[in-house]
């Protein structure tokens, strides 16, 4: 079985690109999804973030999403340690995902940040989904209701495109110009034979 990676800015279309390759049968794991499960449910992972960013990261035992963006995303080395505490368990959750799948040709592990958190190095391809930079930050500010700047501050902590689509195998650009469909079926054709 191959590992896939897919990855992309924040904004790029990553979500829609696995939908499509969901409906083609291809198993998708999310990290970012699984991810926000395991702070909820994982009392390891609870116990080092409210260590690391003191009780106000839980309120009422709900992971407190809002309190801790605006303390990561200001400040780098505690998005670093965020991510330092979370990966490792993700990864894990990763191994043994994967084992329920082991009848597939290929599977997909989509994250926003895959070459950021190391995560790229277990896998076999990576496919970046590519977009301008003006259509990602107007998709975010319209999805998540947030400011230009915002959605700046946060496409600041990821890699910029120009340092991952040299790291890829493929590219499918999710430009409003280029018809994603046509894309991902000839890199599907490809996995598969």
């Amino acid at each position: 079985m191959l590992k896939i990676g897919i990855t992309g800015g924040i904004g790029s279309g990553k979500s829609t690109v696995c939908k499509i390759f969901s409906v083609l049968g291809i198993p998708v794991f999310h990290a970012d999804e699984r991810a926000k499960n395991l702070i909820d449910n994982n009392r390891g992972i609870r116990n080092e973030i409210i260590r690391e960013f003191g009780p106000d990261s839980f309120v009422n035992g709900i992971y407190n999403t809002g309190y801790i963006s605006k303390v990561v995303f200001t400040r780098k080395e505690k998005l670093h340690k965020l991510n330092s505490i979370i990966h490792p368990f993700v990864a894990e959750d990763f191994s043994q995902w994967v084992k329920a799948y082991e009848y597939a040709k290929y599977i997909l592990e989509e994250a926003a940040i895959l070459f950021e958190s190391g995560a790229d190095q277990f896998l076999d391809y990576i496919i970046v989904v590519n977009a301008p930079l003006d259509l990602r930050i107007r998709r975010i500010m319209n999805r998540d209701g947030i400011s230009r700047e915002m959605v700046l501050q946060r496409m600041k902590n990821q890699f910029p495109a120009d340092n991952i689509l040299p790291l890829a195998d493929w590219i499918i650009e999710n430009d409003e110009k280029h018809l994603i469909l046509p894309q991902i079926l000839s890199i599907h054709d490809q996995l598969i034979s």
